[in-house]
């Protein structure tokens, strides 16, 4: 069975990083009134992780989820971060290139470990902040280069012999139906791929492969994924905000070239009246290898926005001046391609 039949017929899901406070704090009401809406529109597929705001996303989707049929929905969250008890200024907080994330977050320390033992434990503590009984699909988190450094590869040596070995343990005994990487760099993924004890079920792959960067993903992961059999959930479908209008690439201030290249492709979809999340989410879609789509959302109308992205008609002729202008490779699948 492939990713892609683990997942709901509705190819877009729920990124629910920001309902851990990323980049601003929350209140509590809004974060129950984005998930309400998300699930009257149709959205099965949710996202989560301890990481996000040090288990504040977790508990927040649990207690609003918790109203609603488990049967109905697919629930997937992350390991290699533990949420300790012990506390810390979450401003403080060393994330590598990523900053200061989830400031705004719960102030409990976190504890990177990729070990079996944590794995376990961070599963059976993700089930308690998420008042559930099951996991459908667990994510091994960040073992790359852009929160680890150079040191990227410890971590990730310590997931193949720890969280890996673990989760295919858990999926054998029916405990989760799949396990893969949630990650931002395609060098981890190109990674567990060459493993040939390692049989992972898809990748989360964050920012890497959208309208706005998805060159290296295109040449080198797509085509080693699809030899495996193995599928894509992309994360990050607006690059950090930037294409749906914010002012965040990578987790951080756009340069000017990104803003610049933004500006190309915002002009092109005005001229054919089309909306820079609809080409977004269709650009992403259209890959045979992406099984979902899961874009973040914090209030109501961005999830309103994000469902009528989906289905919105584009002109064929915007994919073609699109790729005629260099603004996507020219090997990338488009959705006048099908």
């Amino acid at each position: 069975m492939s990713l892609r039949d683990k997942l709901p017929a509705v190819p877009l899901g729920f990124g629910t990083a920001p309902l851990g406070n990323m980049f601003r704090n929350i209140p509590e009401e809004e974060a129950a009134a984005t998930v309400d809406a998300a699930w009257k529109l149709g959205t099965r597929y949710f996202d989560t992780a301890p990481f996000y705001g040090a288990g504040l996303s977790e508990i927040r989707l649990g207690q609003i989820l918790g109203k609603y049929p488990r049967s109905e929905y697919v629930l997937s969250t992350k390991v290699g971060r533990l949420i300790l008890d012990e506390t810390e200024d979450p401003a403080a907080r060393d994330l590598g290139e990523k900053g200061g994330l989830f400031e705004f977050g719960r102030p409990n320390k976190i504890a990177n470990d990729y070990t079996a033992d944590a794995t376990l434990r961070s599963v059976e503590d993700s089930l308690k902040r998420l008042k559930t009984d099951r996991l459908d699909i667990v994510w091994v988190h960040d073992i790359a280069q852009d929160f680890y450094g150079d040191e990227w590869l410890i971590h990730f040596e310590e997931a193949r012999t720890g969280a890996f070995r673990a989760l295919t343990r858990l999926r054998e005994e029916g405990v989760i139906k799949g396990w893969g990487l949630g990650v931002n760099r395609v060098e981890p993924c190109e990674l567990t791929l060459e493993l040939d004890e390692a049989q992972p079920d898809g990748f989360l792959l964050a920012g890497r492969y959208t309208l706005l960067d998805h060159e290296k993903a295109l040449q080198r992961l797509m085509p080693a994924a699809a030899a495996r059999k193995v599928e894509i959930v992309v994360g990050g479908p607006y690059s950090s905000g930037v294409l749906a209008g914010g002012t965040h690439f990578e987790y951080q201030p756009a340069s000017p070239e990104i803003l610049a290249k933004v500006a190309r492709i915002r002009a092109l979809a005005e001229r054919h009246g089309v909306p820079v999340k609809a080409a977004a989410l269709q650009f992403a879609l259209a890959n045979p290898a992406v099984a979902s789509v899961i874009p973040g959302a914090s209030r109501p109308e961005r999830v309103k926005e994000d469902h009528a992205a989906l289905t919105a008609t584009i002109p064929p002729d915007f994919w073609k001046d699109l790729r005629q202008q260099g603004l996507v490779a020219a090997a990338a699948p488009l959705p006048i391609d099908r």
